[in-house]
This record gives C-alpha cells, sequence and structure tokens, in this order.
C-alpha cells in the first residue's frame, strides 16, 4: 500500500495534463487524491490508476469554494496518508476581444485561475505544516501559462489570472521554501497537446507540424523533476515550450 499521498487539483479527461499528472503520480507508488468538478471524469481517472494497479481517490470539490477545499483536504488529513505532492493544475481559457469581455467572466476567470490558487494552497500548506516530518518531501507545484509572462490581445482575463497566480506563487515559495516546502510554478508556454484542443479546435495541433505541440507526458517529465529536486537546487520557475515556440 502507498505510505504518501499525492493531491491534484483541476482533473478533467484523460488526454490532459490534470490526468496524466494522476497517473504520473500513481505510478511513482503515490496514492492520488483526483480533483475535479466533474464527478464522471475524476471517477473515470481514479479507476483507470486502479485497473492499472495504482491507488486513487477521486475528489469532488469546485477549488473555488472555500468550504468544499477544506472539505477535500479534510478527507487527505484523514486518510493518513503523508501528503507528499500538490499540484494546482486548475483553469480555464477563452479567447475574448477585451471589450466583450464582461465582468462575469472576467470574475469567474480570476475565481479559478488565481482565487481557487490561493485557497489550495493554504489549505495544502497548512497540512504539510502539521505532517513535516512524516514524509521525506514536500512539493506544492502550480501549472502557469504563457499569460503567466505576458497579456496577448484577446487574452485579457487569462493573462489577469495567470499572471496574478504567478506573483502569489512567487510569495509563498520565499515565505514557505525555507520550512522545507517546494514551492514552484511551471509555465507552459505553447499549445497542449490534449483533448481540449483537439475537440475545441480541430486541426488547430496539426497545423503546428511534428512536436509543435507540448505533449502531455513531456509536460509531467517536467513536474516531476522539480518534484525530485535536492534541496540544496531547487528551481521555483520552470518554463517549456515546442523546439520552434516563438518566445
Amino acid at each position: 500500500m502507498p505510505q504518501n499521498s499525492a493531491i491534484i487539483f483541476g482533473v478533467g479527461p484523460r488526454q490532459g495534463v490534470g490526468a496524466e499528472l494522476c497517473h504520473r503520480a500513481a505510478a511513482r507508488g503515490l496514492h492520488v487524491f483526483v480533483n475535479g468538478r466533474t464527478q464522471a471524469k475524476i471517477d473515470a481517472v481514479a479507476a483507470d490508476i486502479e485497473a492499472a494497479g495504482g491507488s486513487a481517490t477521486p475528489l469532488l470539490a469546485d477549488v473555488t469554494q472555500e468550504t468544499e477545499v477544506s472539505k477535500a483536504m479534510e478527507a487527505v488529513a484523514v486518510d493518513g496518508r503523508p501528503l507528499e505532492l500538490a499540484i494546482y493544475n486548475a483553469g480555464n481559457n477563452r479567447p475574448e476581444r477585451f471589450l466583450d469581455v464582461t465582468p462575469e467572466v472576467y470574475e469567474d476567470m480570476w475565481r479559478v485561475i488565481c482565487f481557487g490558487g490561493f485557497l489550495a494552497a493554504q489549505a495544502t500548506l497548512r497540512l504539510m505544516l502539521a505532517q513535516q516530518g512524516e514524509s521525506e518531501k514536500q512539493s506544492l507545484l502550480f501549472t502557469g501559462a504563457s499569460g503567466s509572462l505576458r497579456g496577448k490581445a484577446g487574452f485579457s482575463a487569462f493573462a489577469s489570472g495567470k499572471g496574478a497566480l504567478r506573483m502569489m506563487v512567487q510569495s509563498i515559495a520565499r515565505e514557505y521554501g525555507p520550512a522545507g516546502i517546494h514551492v514552484a510554478h511551471v509555465i507552459i508556454d505553447g499549445v497542449i497537446e490534449g483533448e481540449k484542443v483537439e475537440t475545441g479546435f480541430p486541426g488547430y495541433i496539426e497545423s503546428k507540424g511534428e512536436d509543435g505541440a507540448l505533449n502531455i507526458s513531456a509536460i509531467a517529465d517536467a513536474f516531476f523533476a522539480l518534484h525530485d529536486q535536492h534541496r540544496s537546487a531547487w528551481t521555483q520557475e520552470l518554463d517549456i515550450r515546442p523546439f520552434k515556440e516563438e518566445f
């Protein structure tokens, strides 16, 4: 039975970053708490992990609701396996002209991208601090994007949320790194070769050419490379992009 656990916030379809991170954590021998807002999706990911010989628990919670995040983390704490790894991968995106962005859309995107990260980070850090000494290492990682670095035309709401998340992560990395918790931010600077883009924008990935989109397995490699780092040489921010991507 797994001795330690991991929680991945923001898990969607199997061909997506969140689900891939869950499978990778399980393959490493961690019990994985699969968080998302859609029961069917997290059930499917947890079932796939179990079928492959891993250990997983679906954990339904809306990351923008404090009570739901707290309840989810209580389940992780009660489970008894020290939390070794937490990754905040929740996010949403929609290209839209600035003058067409409604206040409701702007606030909703900020709540998922940034406010949810704040709630998840607070709950995770409280638990990790309470469990210090029970796990050899503790990592809290966040998924960033091109919008973390620059605001492109048509992505004002998205870039606002991602930019704010990045600054928050820098702050808590400086505050909790000395406590032994590795806090890091992964900027995915390019289109992801996953189900969301394939179904939402048919033909777009093909238009990028061979290896023009980020492979989800390669993305997971980057996250776990951070988790594996020795504490004498931690990386706080890592940016990854296809070899042909402009930046």
